[in-house]
């Protein structure tokens, strides 16, 4: 607590703050990302194919956390409830209450009910429609955009952390320590990431953690450079070299003294990173070597749109909703960058 308070009172972070919010089209676009990214981490509760509260003969239940058979409601099976099924909704408000999610679809349920052959078009049951599976396309943007925000926001913190790392040690010590690690990583850019990660993930059926840590190994040498340079110059100020005349370990002048200044010029590519991994996951999903099929995600979406040209809407949906994110964050970068410029200090 005392460290954020000390952050919040700092005048240059203040300045930062001031100058970040004087970008209004970056601060709305932030304000308007983290809304949308809160949602869906409710998502079980704004689309779901069971409902969020149940009351039966003065018991009440919740769905969505656990699992019920349907003797439990009146039915003739020990299986687990379909809610949708008319006859345990009947039993169930002949004798009790229920309330339902706003959208009565999770993202792998199918409309069993469709009026026309799917996919089908936006409907008041299905408010942007059907797949071609019969699945909820809101449903599915839903589960889409959180899964492809956290494996970004996942992937972005990770890549960041190996990669200042890598950059510190390099430029703090340069000799043949650089010079050895900016041979390695030449080498390791120069390979075809995109077509390395098709042919690991075709080797095995990638899951979150495993798609995760194949991309880390292609995504954490962005940084480098950036915070390699800033160690190179930061290693030759006159400060660095009296914290190093009075005994101060190189794991305290690197963390106190010089990180700091390299944590500016990182800052601004962040926003940049995050971009790039979750386009990279949507790409990966719409070539058929992302997440697990059945899964929902936005690469998936486009595919969707690609194989069903008759259905525009499943195209559209695909395009409006990437398009939206995408530069959502391109301005919330452009504010960062203004934000973090020394050269725009009042």
């Amino acid at each position: 607590m005392q460290a954020w308070q000390t952050f919040k009172t700092n005048p240059i972070n203040q300045r930062r703050w001031q100058q970040f919010r004087a970008n209004k089209r970056g601060y709305y676009s932030l304000w308007l990302f983290v809304v949308l990214f809160v949602i869906s981490l409710f998502a079980e509760l704004i689309a779901n194919d069971k409902p969020i509260l149940v009351s039966y003969q003065q018991s009440w239940y919740m769905p969505i956390f656990s699992a019920h058979p349907e003797t439990t409601f009146g039915g003739d099976f020990d299986t687990w409830t379909d809610f949708s099924d008319p006859y345990i909704q009947d039993q169930i408000n002949r004798q009790g209450w229920m309330i339902w999610p706003l959208i009565p679809f999770s993202y792998d349920s199918i409309n069993y009910a469709l009026t026309e052959p799917a996919p089908s078009a936006p409907n008041q049951v299905n408010w942007l429609g059907t797949d071609d599976q019969g699945r909820d396309v809101l449903a599915r943007l839903i589960y889409g955009f959180r899964i492809s925000v956290l494996f970004a926001l996942v992937l972005t913190l990770s890549s960041s952390v190996i990669g200042i790392t890598a950059g510190a040690i390099q430029g703090y010590y340069g000799g043949w320590i650089d010079l050895l690690g900016q041979r390695l990583i030449e080498i390791w850019e120069g390979l075809p990431m995109l077509f390395m990660l098709i042919i690991l993930a075709s080797v095995v059926q990638p899951n979150f953690w495993w798609l995760l840590g194949l991309m880390l190994l292609f995504s954490w040498s962005s940084l480098v450079g950036v915070v390699r340079a800033e160690f190179l110059r930061g290693r030759n100020l006159e400060y660095v070299k009296a914290a190093k005349a009075l005994g101060v370990s190189d794991k305290a002048i690197m963390a106190k003294h010089i990180l700091p200044n390299a944590m500016i010029a990182t800052m601004t590519f962040l926003p940049y990173i995050f971009t790039g991994a979750l386009t990279t996951l949507t790409a990966l999903d719409f070539l058929g070597f992302g997440l697990p099929p059945g899964s929902a995600s936005l690469g998936e979406m486009v595919a969707q749109g690609k194989a069903n040209l008759q259905a525009p809407w499943l195209g559209l949906t695909a395009f409006f909703s990437l398009s939206v994110i995408l530069v959502l964050l391109v301005f919330i970068g452009e504010a960062a960058r203004d934000a973090f410029d020394p050269r725009r200090a009042q």
